[in-house]
Parts: C-alpha cells; sequence; structure tokens
C-alpha cells in the first residue's frame, strides 16, 4: 500500500468528517431551545449535556473498536465509524425531543473512532523515519475540517434550517465513508497476539504514560475554550463582535495548519520526546501574554503562538503510539490514547468553568500553563519515551 497516496485519501477523509461533525456546533444550543427548552439556565445545562454525551461513550468504546480492529482490520472500523455517524447525525434532524437528542449524541459517542483509526490506519503503513511528517500532515485535514465547519455550518442554518444541517452532516460522513470505501485498498493481516488473558495489558503497559499525557494535554487544551469568547468580549467592545469572536476561536486552529507538519517534521528528526517538551512548555508560556493582554491584539497573537505548538503535541504523541505499539496491539493502542484524548475532552471544559467562576477568567490561563509545564516535566522525567518498540511478551 502506498503511504503517500493513502495519507491524502485519508486527509480528504477526515475532512469531510470534522467539517460535517463540526456544522452543528454553532447552533446546537438554538436547536434545543428549538426542541423546547426555553428557560437559560435548562437551556445551559442541556447544552453542557447534550455536547459532552458523545465523550462519555467514546472514552469506553474506542479501545472496544481498536481491539476489534487488530483483529478484523482499521478498513472496516472506518465504514463502522463514517456510516454509523452519519446515520445517527441524520436522525438528530428529525428528533421531537431534546431527550432524544441526547440519546442520540450517547449513540453517536459508540460509533465515534474515525479520526483515530484513520491515524492507526496511516500510522500502519508508514515508515518510521516518515512518521511525524505524515501523521502531522494527517492532523491538519481534521484541524481544516474544524475550522471551516463551524462557517459552513452557522451559514447553511439560515438558508436550509437547524434540521436540514443535521441531514447535510450525515451525508458528508457517508460521502467520507464511500472515499474510504473506494480509494483505501488494506491488506490486513491478524498477526496472533501473546498468550495469556494479561498479555495484551502488559505489552502496553510501557504507553500508559503516553495515555496519561495525552489525556492532560487535552485537558489544558480544553479549558479555556468554553470560555474564550467570553474574555474576548471584555477587551473589546467595538463594532462586528461576532466576527472577533469567532476569530479569537479559529485563530488557533489556523496555527495548526502550520505547526502540526512543522513540528511533525522536527519530531522526526530529533525525536518526538524532545518535540513534545518543546511544544508543551512553549504553549505554557504563551498563555502568560493572554492572560495580561489589555487589548483584543494581545490576545490574538498570543492565541496564534499558542496554535503554533499545540499543534504538534498531538501528531507527537500519535508517533509514539505506533512506535512503541507491539504491531498487533497497534489500533488497540491508539484507540486507548484516543480514549484518553476524549477524556481530557471531557474534563478540560469542567475545569476550566469551575476556575473561572470560582477565580475569575484570567486564572485560568495560569492554571492551564501550570498543567503544560507539569506534563513537560513528565515527559523530561520518562526517558523510556525515546526507546523503541516495546518487545513481545513470551506466551
Amino acid at each position: 500500500m502506498n503511504w503517500r497516496r493513502t495519507l491524502w485519501i485519508l486527509w480528504a477523509s477526515n475532512f469531510a468528517v470534522t467539517a460535517g461533525m463540526s456544522l452543528v456546533i454553532p447552533f446546537l444550543p438554538l436547536y434545543i431551545e428549538k426542541l423546547g427548552i426555553h428557560n437559560l439556565s435548562a437551556m445551559e445545562r442541556w447544552s453542557g449535556w447534550v455536547f459532552s454525551a458523545q465523550f462519555v461513550t467514546s472514552v469506553i468504546f474506542q479501545p472496544i473498536w481498536g481491539a476489534f480492529a487488530d483483529r478484523h482490520g482499521r478498513k472496516i472500523m472506518l465504514l463502522r465509524a463514517g456510516i454509523g455517524m452519519g446515520v445517527v447525525t441524520a436522525l438528530m434532524g428529525a428528533v421531537g425531543a431534546v431527550w432524544e437528542l441526547l440519546l442520540l449524541r450517547l449513540f453517536n459517542g459508540i460509533f465515534s473512532g474515525f479520526i483515530s483509526m484513520s491515524v492507526s490506519l496511516q500510522a500502519s503503513i508508514t515508515p518510521n523515519e516518515h512518521s511525524g511528517r505524515a501523521l502531522g500532515t494527517l492532523q491538519t485535514g481534521a484541524i481544516a475540517g474544524n475550522l471551516i465547519g463551524p462557517l459552513i455550518g452557522g451559514a447553511l442554518a439560515e438558508t436550509i434550517g437547524f434540521r436540514g444541517v443535521f441531514f447535510c452532516t450525515g451525508g458528508m460522513l457517508i460521502i467520507a465513508s464511500l472515499i474510504v470505501l473506494l480509494f483505501v485498498h488494506e491488506h490486513h493481516q491478524p498477526i496472533v497476539r501473546a498468550k495469556g488473558p494479561t498479555g495484551g495489558i502488559r505489552q502496553l503497559r510501557p504507553l500508559f504514560p503516553v495515555f496519561v499525557v495525552s489525556t492532560f494535554i487535552q485537558v489544558g487544551m480544553m479549558s479555556i475554550e468554553p470560555i474564550v469568547t467570553i474574555y474576548a468580549k471584555t477587551l473589546y467592545t467595538g463594532p462586528h463582535l461576532a466576527l472577533i469572536a469567532g476569530l479569537v476561536v479559529s485563530i488557533t486552529g489556523m496555527a495548526n495548519l502550520v505547526g502540526a507538519p512543522s513540528l511533525g517534521r522536527l519530531g522526526d528528526r530529533i525525536g518526538q520526546r524532545k518535540v513534545l517538551i518543546l511544544a508543551t512548555c512553549a504553549a505554557a508560556v504563551m498563555y502568560i501574554p493572554q492572560a495580561l493582554a489589555g487589548n483584543i491584539g494581545v490576545l490574538l497573537v498570543g492565541r496564534f503562538l499558542l496554535g503554533l505548538f499545540i499543534g504538534g503535541m498531538i501528531p507527537s504523541l500519535n508517533v509514539l503510539v505506533k512506535k512503541k505499539a507491539p504491531p498487533e496491539l497497534l489500533a488497540t493502542a491508539f484507540g486507548i490514547n484516543s480514549a484518553s484524548t476524549f477524556l481530557g475532552n471531557l474534563l478540560g471544559p469542567l475545569l476550566g468553568s469551575s476556575v473561572a467562576a470560582a477565580y475569575g477568567i484570567k486564572n485560568v490561563f495560569y492554571v492551564t500553563m501550570i498543567i503544560l509545564v507539569l506534563n513537560g516535566i513528565i515527559i523530561f522525567f520518562n526517558r523510556r519515551l525515546d526507546a523503541e518498540r516495546v518487545p513481545a511478551v513470551a506466551g
């Protein structure tokens, strides 16, 4: 299988998936209101539940689907995720009550895993010396989709309505699945695992520090996201406030497009552990100008510089998983790492909003900075992350 050709096919499908899934984000609270929830506090509460529901079930099912992929192939798992999420998301456009929407979001989490499985597939066919570049480039497909999706979603909601956007999203997920079905070719040969009920767990034990770092990096990244637009409003009161608030959110993703492949290539040269130390510590420093910002321009510069370094974290962690996981457990390892990321997506906003409510928004930046510095210290002292793939456990 040509890894370069597969990279661009998966890039296109990842873009379609993330753009589709992010179409609904801008108006999700408005859709909940349309379903009969009009009290502001109840709307906020339901919005939090609906948004988080998918992460809850994703944390549980990602390792299960990863283990299934090791036995039966990654392509079938990509099709399972894309078609399953496409059908469930389309059904969200037909609900009549908010509890039905919540239930479908829970089901969506069960089917999720398209991005992590595409990373696993790409990692399995890419030579180690090109892993950082390939996985960093693949990451930009998801980033670009997340950037463009909300803009398209907002425009579509004005023209075809909220329910129509859910149908459109389901269609984009089906299209991504068709791209994989027609153009991705996998020659899967199951590898016999080590005997014993705990063999797999014992083999993945050296990767546990990577999983922990994945969770806490995501906690650090997501802690400020729910409230950064509120912070922007305290710094800017001029015209086009909504546009400026959107720019504050999206500028970090724009910088990710540059940082992810660049730091990925650097990791191929000097090692992913060194890039992770550099990226986490530099990202931590970039929270200082944001906390001290006296105007919107300083905040935007800080957010952009933060995005440059954040872009190198996830691909570097993915490369470490590829290099250190046994071949017969590669998809399982990526499934667990994906679950770790989803756990961070759950915990981060809870931490950020709690700190902001208790101590003020500016202190969220400092708490996030401390989390990233602690991550950098953990990575610095964990020299096993420089080691080669763990040896197979004798059966």
